[in-house]
């Protein structure tokens, strides 16, 4: 008989061989029969789909806002940055006007928010969200902002009136998706996305 070949080495000859130490040997050295392939992508995903039950019994939802963000925003007060931008938000009076702000009058009214205004440069407002002093930033931002480390950025809008092919993004708490995707929604809805 033939010599039975090992990924170790040469093991015995077949008519030698106990046929139990053959397969420990074979699983410890991560030899895995085809037969049980199928077996082992059953099992994984007999637990991904225990886990996410379990998951979801637990009231936990996808995407998820760890400060709370939108929860704590909905049928409450929403606190906005503005920064001016020529033909997308004015300023110059208590109540902002453009394009910007009218967009963010509609998310604010379609989960029931007061909105209290704020305005200041890109980067007084950006640390103010950071510190938690802002839930939304909008202006002139564009798709390629610096801040992307600094919030969480919406996908880029340039169907906006007044942004002149750019692609505008509003600004959101660092890991509020929830949020964000929610404020997407409702540009989406407005201004279409590419």
């Amino acid at each position: 008989m033939p010599p039975i070949v090992h990924p170790g080495g040469l093991l015995r000859r077949a008519s030698t061989v106990n046929p139990v130490l053959v397969r420990e040997t074979a699983r410890q050295h991560g030899v895995v029969n085809a037969p049980t392939r199928p077996l082992l992508r059953a099992i994984s995903a007999a637990v991904a789909l225990l886990l996410a039950a379990a998951l979801s019994g637990c009231g936990l939802t996808i995407p998820a806002d760890p400060d709370g963000t939108l929860e704590s925003v909905t049928g409450a007060e929403l606190r906005v940055g503005l920064s001016a931008d020529p033909g997308l938000v004015g300023t110059d009076r208590d109540t902002p006007t453009g394009s910007i702000p009218d967009l963010v009058t509609g998310f604010a009214d379609g989960i029931d928010a007061e909105i209290d205004w704020t305005y200041g440069s890109e980067e007084t407002l950006v640390g103010m969200l950071e510190r938690g002093d802002l839930d939304l930033v909008a202006g002139g931002f564009t798709s390629d902002t610096p801040w992307i480390d600094k919030a969480g950025v919406t996908r880029g809008y340039p169907e906006i009136d007044g942004a002149d092919g750019r692609e505008i993004v509003m600004l959101v708490p660092l890991g509020e998706n929830a949020f964000l995707s929610a404020l997407e929604r409702h540009l989406d809805e407005r201004v279409g996305s590419r």
